[in-house]
């Protein structure tokens, strides 16, 4: 069974939840910018949370199946397919995501992910190092991607996943953040400024806009291990939040990091989108990150009980 990609969108990508293990190595843990989108739309359509799907942002892909499959839609909400649902799509029938009405980055999962061949346990995209997904690059019209064997089968009915599971997405999120090993090196301002989002975002990060960040010291800083979340501060003051294609050492200070739980609304802003930070403790980052595991065990039970094993 395969996948035909009749008009690519914007950066459609094969992502999964990363290749993590290899940062020593320089190679970023990558995977969905939206980790949590992606593990619910796997879910929908009965396949394990870290199986590959498309990424795509702002545009959505044209699609056709040799076979009929179910696929669902996660992230970012598009024209064309309703989210947070299963959906049967025929075979030979073309599906079109259309325009992206809210949120940056959407997933399309299909039953029995697609079968790409793992780099180093993983079918990611990295798509600075050509590595993983389907080439690795972006996808092109014409291109034609294998379809794994659905593990599990159920019947599709009327139902999605309830909002109190899903991100709290918005074009201003208040992101929550722990302190940053140089937090100390600068004024209390940022805690309460409004930044914007720019034009320059990508896999890698976000560079924002908004009253400059003063640090109050000059003294020279050793490269560390950075992460998605991290956000920096480069000399110009103007605040950088990582994503999940973050390089893994950086010399910038690092002012905070945006919690686990928030990360999400990160990956769903847009440029104009504006942001604050709130400043909370690790024990209550754990918390929050303990309670949304939670809920997501709870759905995954919940989904199972709707499929059954493929014969």
């Amino acid at each position: 069974m395969e996948m035909t990609i009749l008009r690519s969108g914007g950066l459609t990508t094969v992502q999964d939840l990363g290749r993590p293990g290899h940062r020593a190595a320089g190679v970023p843990a990558g995977g969905a910018a939206d980790a949590l989108a992606l593990r619910l739309a796997n879910l929908l359509v009965g396949n394990p949370e870290n199986a590959a799907a498309l990424e795509c942002a702002l545009v959505g892909p044209d699609l056709i199946f040799s076979e009929p499959v179910t696929i669902a839609v996660g992230g970012a909400s598009f024209a064309g397919l309703p989210a947070w649902r299963p959906i049967q799509v025929p075979a030979n029938e073309r599906i079109e995501l259309g325009t992206c009405l809210g949120g940056c980055r959407g997933y399309v999962a299909i039953a029995g992910g697609i079968a790409v061949e793992p780099v180093q346990g993983s079918r990611s995209t990295y798509l600075r190092a050509g590595l993983g997904g389907w080439q690795g690059r972006a996808l092109r019209t014409d291109d034609r991607l294998p379809l794994g064997t659905p593990q599990r089968t159920g019947k599709i009915d009327h139902w999605k996943v309830s909002p109190r599971v899903l991100p709290a997405y918005t074009t201003s999120p208040r992101l929550r953040v722990v302190a940053g090993a140089q937090a100390d090196e600068f004024g209390p301002g940022w805690r309460e400024a409004e930044f914007a989002v720019t034009p320059q975002f990508d896999r890698m990060g976000l560079r924002l806009s908004g009253p400059a960040v003063t640090r109050l010291n000059e003294r020279e800083l050793l490269s560390a291990a950075v992460a998605p979340g991290t956000v920096q501060v480069p000399p110009d003051g103007q605040p950088i939040i990582l994503l999940a294609d973050a390089q893994t050492i950086g010399g910038y200070p690092r002012l905070a990091h945006v919690i686990a739980v928030d990360l999400p609304l990160v990956a769903q802003l847009q440029a104009g989108n504006t942001v604050r930070f709130q400043e909370v403790s690790l024990e209550e980052a754990h918390r929050l990150w303990l309670a949304r595991e939670r809920d997501l065990a709870i759905l995954a039970e919940g989904l199972a009980q709707k499929f059954t094993v493929a014969k």
